[in-house]
């Protein structure tokens, strides 16, 4: 592995089972975080006065880290397979233009500027706060952030129809008070727009309480503007959450149905039967260390490794199984077989459980499923059986 494809790996495509990319990524999200709060005490005039040298050289040390990270994505990017393909100039202009690179770039952008541009006292201090851009960088490193604004980006009709049913209640509830209120209350209901502003604090259910309708009929259609207030302003809140639980299953169904699909017995079906196959997998979370499965037990599960490393303990030398990888195969193909290695959890692994009887049970209710995997079966045994005569050994990935 050269040196540019390691560096692509840490600080690129790292994963959990991976232990110096996670501390990279643990790293640069201190640094984030301490940055902003950095920017945020900066603000305080006693802090600043007492610390302005402490902060200035944490400033310079932070855009130099940022600063020789972004230069280093820049360089290793042509690693990704999209870009691989390009030139190396139209490769680093597509990644730069990308959000999250946009994003890196704008957490060092303000030090920059202060250095080139001849700015006033106040206007330093106003580019100085956009330090607090450096938070948008935490996007990188959060796959919950990512999967909100693919939520967002797929839900964004119905949140933007839900956005004009709340904008035509609020001109509706201003208009009906204005009508109402406005011989009263000049003031707060003597035009439309004045009316607004009570009728968003109203919908929204923040209720400031400095505009007020005073009359019988005022006071009705105030509280009927409250109770459709609580109704709609949660409909985005149902839609994002809705569309982020269907994301998060969405992709997890997609890197579950991947990893079926590659295993050998599995990899000529068609898609339809290795989702039934996938559907029946349980997830399980094995601390690093535990002992997944021991020589000589029965072999009544197969295992699919979502994150982590698992260690096979096999004479002379271990081998290692990692993402994307599985073992245990052997005790789908064969009835009453025995695990023929040890194997353990060289980290915290996430792995995918398929038992043995669940997929007896499928198979025994899909007849046209049993017959293909039967068929694959039979021809994968026989090529365990010859490579265990000739290697003493069944590879680990059939333990």
């Amino acid at each position: 592995m050269t040196f540019k494809h390691r560096l692509f790996r840490l600080i690129e495509a790292g994963s959990p089972g991976d232990p110096p990319s996670v501390l990279f990524d643990m790293f640069m999200v201190l640094l984030i975080v301490t940055n902003a709060l950095a920017a945020v005490l900066s603000t305080v005039g006693s802090i600043e006065a007492r610390f302005a040298g402490p902060l200035h050289v944490f400033e310079l040390v932070s855009v130099a880290i940022f600063t020789l990270e972004y230069l280093a994505r820049l360089w290793v990017c042509r690693e990704h397979v999209y870009l691989r393909d390009d030139g190396p100039v139209l490769a680093r202009l597509r990644f730069a233009v990308q959000p999250l690179s946009i994003i890196d770039l704008l957490a060092i952008l303000p030090f920059y500027l202060s250095l080139l541009l001849p700015l006033g006292g106040a206007d330093f201090r106003v580019l100085r706060l956009l330090r607090l851009l450096r938070l948008l960088k935490l996007a990188r490193y959060s796959p919950a952030m990512a999967t909100l604004g693919r939520v967002l980006y797929s839900e964004g009709r119905a949140i933007a129809a839900a956005a004009l049913v709340m904008l035509c209640l609020i001109v509706a509830a201003a208009t009906a008070l204005y009508m109402v209120e406005r011989v009263v209350q000049p003031d707060s209901f003597g035009s439309i727009p004045a009316a607004m502003w009570w009728a968003v604090a109203t919908l929204t259910t923040v209720g400031y309480g400095d505009v007020t309708p005073v009359t019988g009929l005022g006071k009705g259609l105030g509280a009927l503007v409250m109770i459709m207030g609580v109704g709609m302003f949660a409909l985005p809140i149902a839609i994002i959450s809705s569309g982020f639980a269907d994301e998060i299953h969405r992709r997890d169904f997609v890197i579950t149905w991947g990893t079926v699909a590659r295993v050998p017995v599995f990899s000529r079906l068609d898609a339809l039967a290795v989702s039934r196959i996938a559907s029946l997998l349980r997830a399980r979370i094995v601390p690093p260390g535990q002992t997944i499965v021991r020589r000589g037990e029965p072999a009544d599960a197969m295992y699919f490794i979502a994150s982590g490393e698992v260690e096979v303990l096999l004479d002379p030398d271990p081998i290692y199984l990692r993402e994307g990888e599985s073992f245990g195969e052997i005790g789908l193909l064969s009835k009453d077989a025995e695990r023929t290695a040890t194997v353990r959890a060289s980290t915290r692994c996430r792995l995918m459980v398929l038992e043995s009887e669940d997929f007896q049970e499928l198979i025994e209710t899909d007849t046209d499923l049993r017959n293909a995997i039967q068929r694959i079966a039979d021809q994968r045994v026989g090529e365990l059986g010859g490579e265990h005569d000739q290697r003493g050994e069944q590879r680990p990935e059939r333990s």
